[in-house]
């Protein structure tokens, strides 16, 4: 077994096609097949089903995947590292996230880090829910990832900022403009009819908006359910209800009359991670992480010039790590 034939499975697996997997990969089909059965003949059994339409895991692949992917990357990893310890110019950086920080904060950052670096080709991997994002990360997907939760992450963490959640509401809302005094007691919305968004944050074992509704005394009434937040945010906006949305995302699908913010406010801290200590372009792109959130004032600005270890010494520390007020603990997806 070869890491070599490691690296074909991830491809092949990654694209979905032993075409596009041999493009990727500069081989023939022919040479990538053979190097695939040589693999599976390695390991006592097939790893991958061949379809009319492409190829999936059979359940022996999928046990062997998450370590073949571990050692793909690390090796790429580690040789990133070399080149960057060498003075090397170029190479790549992978950036993990999820999409609603890859369509909000990180879009200026990744803009600048092109301007300061244009020798770097950057990465960008974007998932659903942040469970799905750690898990990746854990299997080697990227150099760094871009979230929210880190309290046990094992690795680097940096604050690089925080995140407001706010509320949407329909134009003809009587509480469009309402927040222009303060914000709103959450109990003011009890009567209304709520868009839920499937990425909504987890507390305590409860959808985060249940929560709190709770605690103000009423349960949410659901009208619709939508998958992506933008797609929440746009049917509220059009008079379906009311959501919550991020407010980096907000001015570019909300009119600002029609966004409410609630007291106390909803934030959770925006966080960047590693497996290791970063080196090269990855190094490169925490400092440019860091010195935006220095520079936009951040409360734990100091917090976030150094890495936090599993129990935030050197970071944010443990008082609101993950919340979204705070009196809650970390969303757990």
């Amino acid at each position: 077994m070869s890491l070599r034939q490691m690296e074909y499975l991830v491809t092949v697996v990654e694209e979905a096609s032993f075409t596009r997997a041999a493009e990727a990969l500069h081989v023939t089909q022919s040479a990538l097949s053979h190097q695939i059965k040589a693999l599976e003949r390695d390991v006592g059994g097939p790893l991958l089903e061949r379809l009319p339409r492409g190829v999936r895991l059979t359940p022996m692949g999928r046990a062997f995947l998450p370590d073949a992917e571990l050692a793909v990357r690390s090796a790429r990893q580690a040789r990133r590292a070399a080149r960057a310890a060498a003075g090397a110019e170029g190479g790549e950086l992978e950036i993990a996230t999820v999409h609603g920080l890859a369509v909000g904060p990180l879009v200026a950052p990744v803009a600048e880090m092109r301007g300061r670096h244009p020798e770097v080709l950057l990465r960008l991997h974007e998932y659903a829910t942040e469970d799905e994002l750690r898990e990746r990360m854990a299997r080697g997907i990227a150099d760094l990832a871009v979230g929210y939760r880190w309290d046990d992450w094992d690795g680097p963490v940096w604050r690089i900022g925080e995140e407001e959640v706010v509320l949407v509401v329909p134009a003809g809302d009587p509480l469009c403009g309402a927040d222009a005094d303060g914000p709103v007691p959450l109990e003011r919305l009890a009567d209304r009819g709520w868009v839920r968004c499937g990425m909504e944050p987890w507390i305590d074992g409860l959808p985060f908006l249940d929560l709190v509704c709770r605690r103000a005394g009423f349960t949410p009434r659901t009208a619709v359910r939508a998958q992506h937040p933008t797609t929440a945010a746009r049917l509220a906006a059009a008079g379906a209800g009311i959501c919550m949305m991020s407010a980096h995302l907000a001015p570019g699908f909300v009119p600002a009359r029609q966004l409410l913010r609630v007291g106390p406010p909803w934030r959770r801290p925006l966080t960047a991670y590693c497996r290791s200590e970063p080196s090269g372009a990855a190094a490169a792109f925490v400092r440019l992480l860091v010195e935006r959130a220095d520079g936009a004032g951040s409360a734990d600005s100091g917090a976030a010039r150094r890495p936090a270890g599993p129990d935030g010494s050197g970071g944010a520390g443990a008082a609101g790590a993950g919340a979204l007020d705070s009196g809650l603990a970390h969303p757990s997806r």
